[in-house]
């Protein structure tokens, strides 16, 4: 007879986020994981297979909630969608910046699955950006002012850490 678990999946995905959101994929030890969710290791491999999966199920379910494609889709579409989805993000989750765009900076190392999430994730985004920015007609190229929040949201990444920062280009 199996133990029934005493924890549900969205909560420790909820509490493994800010983990590795903090630490990164590649810093975060499955002790950290264990310690911010209050499920033990067993615990944690009968729900997610290893770091990889929960990662990636942390990281879905980030983009998931964040509810970009609601926020940016929300009629008439304009400034004030990307302003709406632009102060919900800077927030968002008691952090600066995205999650997403944050892990940015372990590229190399996340699982496949993790980057082709993240890269699905910023062509919807620009897509949506570039829908409201056409919609207000503006006089400067959508596709230009569409790369903004891309940036902003790499700013605050990097704002962060300097030193990671400094350590990546060395």
């Amino acid at each position: 007879m199996t133990r029934p678990k005493n924890f549900s999946r969205e909560g420790v995905l909820d509490k493994a986020i800010p983990v590795f959101w903090k630490r990164g994929f590649a810093d975060t030890s499955l002790q950290d994981l264990e310690k911010a969710t209050s499920v033990n290791k067993s615990g944690l491999y009968t729900e997610f297979r290893d770091k990889e999966d929960l990662f990636i199920a942390s990281l879905r379910h980030y983009l998931d909630t964040l509810n970009a494609e609601e926020t940016m889709s929300t009629q008439p579409l304009g400034w004030s969608n990307v302003e709406q989805f632009l102060k919900y993000s800077y927030g968002c989750r008691g952090q600066k910046g995205c999650f997403s765009v944050n892990s940015m900076r372990e590229y190399a190392v996340l699982p496949p699955e993790a980057r082709e999430l993240m890269k699905d994730s910023l062509v919807l985004l620009k897509r949506l950006l570039l829908k409201n920015i056409q919609a207000e007609k503006s006089a400067m190229e959508p596709g230009v002012i569409a790369d903004g929040p891309d940036l902003f949201f790499r700013s605050l990444c990097r704002a962060e850490s300097p030193t990671e920062q400094s350590a990546h280009y060395a």
